[in-house]
């Protein structure tokens, strides 16, 4: 069988590996078990990997559309703390939320995704959408409803790095297109803080080099992975070689109309929307 072009029509069911991860049939055996693997996996982990959720060959397509994407990529340098705000002064000068690193990262927006794209035409199909809902226990997500943060094709080349931090929303999804020649590792520490206890000691520690309970995500082309970063510390240590590493981002919320502010879009973008 020929594989199929970027520029072919493929419809979003086509991408995933539906016979593994049967999405469609929510109320089914099947899809209910999977469902529950997955909060299982949240729940005591904070985070979900689905390997091999997109078909091979719909991997190798999306490479090719994600090679001709990433020129458009606006690249960024930010000076920040895991807990992404400036710090108040009283805060001591050794304590982890006075602790500045870089983070440097390009990203393709939502816009900039052509309308027949077959990224953006996944991310914008419905039962993709509800079998998320369903495996986060979500009664119903939204797609964000930001013009530029919808979607986003994160680019990583040489030198490029995401530092420790915390995310500001309660869950993030992704899907692996092409890791780095080295580096570019995806690295957590599942739930170190929780909603009454920061744990600032076990956090400095982490910040001052201890590897004690990091996990190490490896990154497998085609793998789904639905994370809850609000209160699992993570990062994306930094890019070696000259294979660009490429993953796409898709957010949703739990309230629709949810957009970033311009500071935000500025930041990561260049621009506001």
């Amino acid at each position: 069988m020929q594989t199929k072009t970027v520029n072919e029509n493929w419809s979003p069911a086509e991408l995933i590996d539906l016979e593994r991860y049967p999405i469609l049939e929510l109320s089914g055996d099947a899809t209910r078990e999977l469902t529950r693997h997955c909060r299982d996996q949240l729940d005591r982990t904070g985070a979900c990997e689905l390997p091999g959720f997109l078909k091979p060959d719909a991997v190798a397509m999306l490479v090719r559309e994600g090679d001709l994407l990433a020129a458009r990529a606006y690249h960024s340098v930010v000076t920040g703390t895991p807990y992404l705000e400036a710090p108040d002064p009283s805060w001591p000068n050794d304590h982890p939320r006075k602790f500045f690193e870089p983070t440097s990262v390009g990203v393709v927006a939502y816009d900039q995704f052509p309308d027949n794209s077959p990224m953006r035409q996944l991310f914008e199909w419905d039962p993709l959408m509800e079998f998320i809902a369903a495996a986060l226990k979500k009664d119903r997500l939204f797609r964000y409803a930001d013009p530029m943060g919808a979607l986003n094709l994160a680019v990583m080349g040489d030198g490029e790095r995401l530092r420790w931090h915390y995310d500001q929303t309660d869950f993030v999804t992704s899907i692996a297109l092409q890791p780095s020649e080295a580096g570019g590792d995806f690295e957590y520490v599942p739930l170190i803080r929780s909603a009454t206890d920061e744990n600032y000691p076990r956090v400095k520690r982490l910040l001052e080099g201890s590897s004690t309970e990091v996990v190490h995500v490896a990154m497998n082309p085609g793998t789904l992975l639905l994370f809850e970063g609000r209160n699992s510390i993570h990062r994306v240590t930094p890019i070696v070689g000259h294979t660009t590493r490429l993953v796409a981002l898709l957010a949703y919320d739990t309230k629709p109309g949810t957009r970033s502010s311009k500071g935000l879009q500025m930041a990561r973008y260049g621009r506001v929307a």
